[in-house]
């Protein structure tokens, strides 16, 4: 079985020169995508979207790093902050409307714990995935083979090493659920600080249907 294919399914693999053909052609994209003019914001939507295959309004403030880019899904509306690094030995696969802050790292890749093993050169993916509506605070890691649910907050400085449940705010290392988010926080800004009125009430416009 060739290496490409036990990545693929799993295995322990090897890069060989299969593998690091693909990711170089994914690096002349980075490269390209690095070195940008940074207020080029159009010009660096469309090297995302060569990057990535598909995405529908992702944008990511580079620099950004990856080792292929077609094993990452992103849904719509997608949003990464600088220095965004994700190994995507296996797929990660992240929702509509979620937004990565600065510093943050998605893993799937992974070496064997023992010495004269992991000296083998084998190594693995497990994937990632992501729900809807999740924000990933600052200096964040995200390991391989976690599932985070929708509508979370990852607190900054995390290391999420088990699956989250939908609906919470999770922090630490390793990271824990805190709380549910609930109703209340609908209208909340930073802490208990409230949105004010006129932003609230634009921000309820464009929510119709959601409990005010």
């Amino acid at each position: 079985m060739d290496n490409i294919t036990r990545r693929n399914l799993g295995l322990a693999y090897i890069s060989d020169e299969s593998i690091m053909e693909e990711q170089r052609a994914c690096r002349r994209l980075l490269q390209k995508l690095n070195f940008m003019d940074r207020s080029d914001f159009e010009g660096i939507k469309a090297v995302i979207k060569d990057i990535l295959g598909k995405s529908d309004n992702a944008f990511i403030n580079p620099p950004f790093y990856c080792d292929y880019g077609s094993r990452i899904e992103v849904g719509k509306n997608f949003f990464a902050n600088y220095n965004c690094t994700i190994i995507d030995t296996a797929p990660v696969r992240i929702g509509d409307n979620c937004q990565l802050a600065p510093n943050v790292s998605i893993f799937t890749a992974g070496h064997p714990v023992y010495p004269s093993t992991r000296n083998s050169l084998y190594e693995y993916g497990k994937p990632v995935s992501i729900g809807d509506n999740v924000w990933i605070g600052g200096n964040s890691v995200v390991c391989p083979g976690v599932t985070i649910g929708s509508n979370v907050v990852i607190g900054a400085g995390s290391v999420v090493t088990r699956d989250i449940p939908d609906w919470c705010v999770a922090v630490g290392n390793p990271c824990r659920v805190m709380r549910k988010i609930t109703g209340e926080d609908r209208r909340k800004l930073f802490k208990d600080e409230l949105i004010d009125d006129e932003a609230w009430a634009d921000i309820c416009s464009k929510t119709e249907g959601e409990a005010k």
